[in-house]
């Protein structure tokens, strides 16, 4: 071989060719095959939660309801509230040229449920303030009310409502109609409330029971006894179910035995039949059955033992 050859060999093959030994042929290099790239993993992101916003309750002001207008009220059933609230009550009589002041400004209230004696001497205001009470007569300045309603704003139709449905009567002269049965004259409001026959005539039954005169309802006013005709009173005044009792001298044309047998009669009614009553009387011995006595003297109270 040349040396101008020799001279363009590698030198492996140069060296070879001088040993005399054929060059080792050199294989072929592979083609590099590039290693895959791995994609790089793609981190979720956790999703990021809001804070949840922590609504503030709204402060809200107290709203006061405005006064109510004049006139009448609705009927509240709240058991706190009293049956009867008198406010600042008075009432006068024109007389000649003067004036008589009957009842001077009264306040009373009187809670459910209770047995109330007002007592006094005759003419001291006793039947002035339950006839305003009861609706029986209005008074020359100040209000009532009875059960929530506004009694001194009501017409005279309403008044009617009132005294059959919330009201209940008992007098000193017991107001039986002669002609009547005891039952007939039980009978009377429920008649006038148009209840039903069948439930009227069971109403009258228990209500005559209840006053101890169930074997007496056939019997008229003249066949019974005084005790026994205000007893017939008793249970007409309850028969339409009234949450006020207003009784005026019940006992004052009974003797002291029967007398006490009425109290004690509306002393229990007081308690089972969850009504309040309010009774005028001057009778001492009566007193001790109430749970509240309040006194009147001139038209003004003079002691409250509540």
């Amino acid at each position: 071989m040349s040396d101008d050859n020799e001279r363009w060999m590698p030198p492996e093959r140069r060296r070879g060719a001088e040993r005399g030994t054929a060059p080792t042929p050199t294989p072929p290099a592979e083609p590099t095959v590039a290693a895959p790239v791995a994609e790089p993993a793609v981190t979720r992101a956790t999703p990021v939660t809001e804070p949840t916003a922590t609504r503030a309750t709204p402060v809200v002001a107290p709203v006061f309801a405005p006064e109510p207008p004049p006139g009448p009220r609705p009927r509240e059933a709240m058991i706190i509230a009293p049956i009867v609230d008198v406010e600042g009550v008075s009432r006068d009589y024109p007389m000649g040229e003067g004036i008589v002041h009957a009842l001077k400004p009264v306040t009373l209230k009187v809670p459910r449920g209770q047995l109330v004696a007002v007592h006094g001497r005759s003419g001291s205001g006793k039947t002035t303030l339950l006839n305003l009470i009861g609706g029986l007569d209005r008074p020359s300045t100040g209000r009532v009310w009875v059960d929530g309603i506004d009694v001194t704003a009501l017409p005279e139709r309403d008044l009617v409502e009132l005294r059959r449905h919330t009201v209940g009567f008992i007098f000193q002269t017991f107001g039986l109609i002669p002609i009547l049965t005891a039952a007939e004259n039980v009978e009377i409001p429920l008649r006038l409330s148009n209840v039903d026959v069948a439930e009227r005539e069971e109403r009258v039954r228990v209500l005559l029971e209840l006053v101890g005169l169930g074997e007496r309802a056939r019997h008229r006013p003249f066949e019974l006894s005084g005790g026994e005709q205000q007893r017939v009173a008793i249970a007409r005044a309850l028969a339409n179910t009234p949450k006020l009792l207003i009784a005026d001298e019940p006992t004052g044309q009974l003797d002291s035995g029967t007398a006490r047998s009425i109290m004690a009669l509306i002393r229990a009614l007081v308690k089972s039949e969850g009504v309040t009553a309010i009774v005028a009387t001057h009778d001492p011995v009566l007193i001790d059955l109430a749970d509240r006595v309040v006194e009147l003297r001139d038209g003004e109270i003079i002691a409250d033992n509540w």
